[in-house]
């Protein structure tokens, strides 16, 4: 039986709720869940303003029942009043999500919620209106109706933005493409045409500093191609005649004529903008917590709460009894009351609140909190390597120069004509300058040769800046009149944490894996310094994410950390996506956390955040059903042998103050959080492995 992708719900496969995309059937259980499948806009939309309805009238509410008293009649039609709109405009979602778990013969939390709220309305609205006297005013319900509802409905506005995520990140990605591009025609005339006009078969000019916007291969001409978009390396690639380029990509310093290849949804951006999307829709859905335990729990509260109002009634109707009546629907109302789920609708969102503070005090922010429960199960964890391991930028690692000259000349020298370039190489050996306060020359006559180098003029004679590739890096060789001056290393540096943070996941059983686009020779590098021998190199976005599909086939559960574009899909087809925080916009859109410090110690640390913070939420919900099981028979009238009928005239309350004194249980334990996670975090970094 197939599963809603949403709330993972088993949904028969005759349902009429279902969805096709990308040629691939997807069903659901509600209406709802379509809605936030396919329009997780609209959904949010909707549920925001649902939302706003239900804090709006909730506290005051709240404020009403506990600041003044009921024995002012009137108070409780006020309170009627505001709860009517959270009762069934906030909580309408949950009546459809029973309405189809009843039709799916099936039990979850939208029932636990529906049966609960409906029946502390219901019996409160009776006693408003009927006023009985056998049953005191005070014996009203809408707080806990309001505000269950209104917490409640506040985790699932959260778990939806998570798909909106995910749409602004592939939006983005599709934003990058021009609008126009220069057209070729027949005979050669050059004029500006819509992007969505271009077919395959067409020609376009490309020039310097422009994205390519169409899929193709180079005619004629030659240039440097910014590729960091699709493998994440910084470092240019020089495309001539007969070779393939790519959407999305920036064409550097030449003027390049293509003829189109793939054009729209079959170009390679729209492709990575479709693997966003699906990656995110299609991610395993862990089922919630309290939908488990309200399957079982469902029943229970339903068979003890009519057992024990039809065994009074009938009870006390065959001893004459006169409030039988009475004393079966407060037995009724006692039990659900006391099962209300406001302690378990505390315990995920209260723990993730408390969480989220303490992840952003030590610079995570928590974007997607069900991302928590995926992170405490991590098993491995895949690393992108440049801007994520290294910093984003090579930089100089070291200068050879020839006995004629001296080395603040060379770097003079050749920062003077780089300074025309936009190179990352370029920006190195400026910036390397500038660090050293070198005052450059002016430059003349500078021609950039892609592939090649940079060559200008500086006080009358001919400065040659070329490339070499060599092991550990590159080396750029600086020439005067054809004479050689000097060498110039450069390479991506390893950021200084990533050593200890490897052997931190490495003492809490994650095993780490890279993934990078680079050559396998500068990838081992990297590896051999970090402990890292699982190694994948030369990878497009596309197989990023097939390989970190393969080790989820495998059993593991995968953290991606990242920081570009063409870690965008790895993102989110990982169980937990963390990018850097100085990646780039659709990498932190996609990612399910973000490390503002660009730390990756930080990835240990979410990992006990994640860890704890599901701890606590098991805790919680398991004592707020134990809690609330262990209280159903008292409800029932366990102890009316004790105290006689008359317990009833003050059960309902009493089921209503151990519903709150389970709720205060419930955060009073989540303030552990804090302490637990602080002592983990100073175990860390003393050295003391973490577990």
């Amino acid at each position: 039986m197939p599963t809603d992708p949403v709330c993972g719900m088993f949904v028969p496969e005759d349902t009429d709720l279902k969805s096709v995309v990308d040629g691939q059937t997807y069903y659901f259980c509600s209406k709802t869940c379509q809605q936030k499948y396919s329009s997780p806009e609209t959904e949010a939309r909707k549920l925001k303003r649902r939302l706003i309805v239900g804090w709006s009238l909730s506290i005051p509410v709240i404020v009403i029942t506990y600041g003044f008293s009921h024995s002012i009649f009137y108070l409780n039609y006020l309170l009627l009043i505001l709860t009517l709109p959270v009762q069934f405009y906030s909580g309408y979602g949950f009546y459809e999500g029973s309405y189809h778990a009843l039709k799916s013969r099936s039990a979850n939390m939208d029932l636990l919620v529906s049966l609960g709220t409906l029946t502390a309305f219901v019996f409160s609205a009776y006693v408003t209106i009927a006023r009985p006297s056998s049953i005191p005013p005070s014996e009203v319900y809408f707080d806990a109706s309001s505000f269950i509802v209104t917490l409640i409905l506040t985790g699932n506005f959260i778990e939806n933005l998570t798909k909106v995520k995910a749409n602004r990140a592939a939006s983005k990605l599709i934003g990058m493409i021009p609008n126009v591009v220069h057209y070729i025609a027949s005979l050669g005339d050059i004029t500006d045409k819509k992007t969505d006009e271009i077919r395959p078969g067409d020609k376009i000019l490309v020039k310097p500093g422009e994205v390519i916007s169409v899929d193709g291969i180079i005619y004629e001409g030659k240039s440097e191609v910014d590729e960091s978009m699709l493998t994440g390396e910084q470092e240019p690639v020089l495309k001539s005649a007969g070779q393939v380029v790519a959407s999305g990509t920036k064409n550097l310093n030449g003027v390049i004529r293509i003829n189109v290849t793939r054009t729209g949804k079959d170009s390679t951006v729209s492709q990575i903008y479709e693997l966003i999307q699906r990656a995110s829709s299609g991610r395993v859905k862990v089922q919630r917590i309290a939908d488990v335990f309200s399957s079982v729990f469902v029943p229970i509260v339903i068979s003890s709460a009519l057992v024990a109002s039809l065994f009074w009634y009938f009870y006390l109707s065959s001893v004459g009894y006169p409030l039988a009546l009475e004393i079966g629907i407060l037995a009724f109302v006692s039990v659900v009351v006391v099962a209300c789920p406001c302690a378990i609708g505390l315990a995920g969102p209260i723990t993730l609140l408390i969480s989220s503070n303490v992840s952003s005090e030590n610079g995570i922010i928590v974007k997607n909190v069900s991302a928590l429960d995926r992170l405490s199960k991590s098993t491995r964890a895949v690393f992108d390597k440049t801007g994520t391991l290294t910093e984003p930028d090579p930089v100089v690692t070291g200068i050879s120069v020839s006995p004629a000259d001296s080395e603040e000349n060379v770097i003079a020298l050749a920062a003077s004509v780089e300074s025309a370039s936009n190179h990352p190489i370029a920006r190195a050996i400026v910036a390397l300058a500038e660090n050293k306060k070198i005052p450059l020359f002016e430059a003349t006559e500078i021609k950039e040769i892609p592939g090649v180098g940079i060559t200008g003029r500086v006080n009358d004679k001919e400065i040659r800046v070329s490339r070499a590739k060599k092991e550990g890096g590159s080396t750029v060789s600086v020439n005067v009149d054809n004479e050689e001056r000097g060498f110039i290393s450069l390479s991506y540096v390893i950021r200084k944490e990533a050593v200890s943070a490897i052997k931190g996941l490495r003492s809490m059983g994650i095993r780490s894996s890279m993934i990078t686009g680079d050559s396998m020779e500068e990838a081992r590098r990297v590896g051999n310094q970090l402990g890292i021998d699982d190694i994948h190199a030369e990878v497009l976005p596309a197989d990023k994410s097939e390989i970190i599909k393969k080790y989820q086939a495998a059993g593991d559960h995968v953290i991606f950390t990242g920081d570009g574009i063409n870690d965008t899909v790895a993102l989110e087809t990982a169980d937990v996506g963390i990018a850097m925080g100085s990646g780039t916009d659709i990498a932190r859109e996609s990612g399910d956390i973000i490390l503002l410090k660009n730390d990756l110690n930080d990835v240990v640390y979410a990992k006990i955040i994640g860890k704890k913070t599901i701890g606590k939420v098991k805790q919680n919900i398991g004592w707020a059903f134990g809690y609330n099981t262990a209280l159903i028979p008292v409800a029932g009238g366990l102890l009316v042998p004790l105290f006689g009928l008359s317990i009833y005239s003050f059960l309902p309350i009493l089921s209503a103050l151990a519903m709150g004194m389970s709720s205060t249980s419930v955060v009073l334990n989540s303030l552990l959080l804090r302490r637990n996670v602080s002592k983990l975090i100073q175990k860390y970094e003393k050295g003391v492995v973490v577990t």
